[in-house]
């Protein structure tokens, strides 16, 4: 099992940044493939970024791609969203999640581990 804590949300103005951390408990953290989801009011949990276990391959969804970047660093048990160029409407609640497959999965219920969420709110 592993456990997530995710931190770094708050308020920033549109065109700023934020970077998110999600620090995991337990020895096998390069086991798993990480995601970023969000999940804005009204709206259902969407896929953001996610990571593979080496950290060698990436994927974004394209509201974010070019903004946003994630990266890990195994030796730390830490997962990063470095959030760039901010918009109104990137205002949600930052899930990470981790699963125990390879492959970089953009559908929630593939991931089988979630944090408690960081808020981001930006204002316009």
């Amino acid at each position: 099992q592993v456990q997530l804590v995710e931190s770094g949300g708050g308020l920033v103005q549109a065109g700023g940044s934020l970077r998110l951390s999600c620090a995991a408990s337990g020895r096998t953290f390069s086991s798993y493939t990480m995601g970023w989801f969000r999940q804005a009011p009204g709206k259902e949990r969407e896929f953001v970024a996610g990571i593979s276990q080496s950290g060698g391959r990436t994927y974004y969804a394209d509201s974010v791609k070019g903004r946003f970047t994630i990266s890990r660093d195994n030796a730390k048990n830490t997962v990063y969203l470095q959030m760039n160029g901010l918009k109104p409407e990137d205002t949600a609640v930052y899930y990470c999640a981790a699963r125990s497959g390879k492959a970089i999965m953009i559908g929630a219920d593939s991931y089988d581990y979630w944090g408690q969420g960081t808020q981001v709110t930006v204002s316009s």
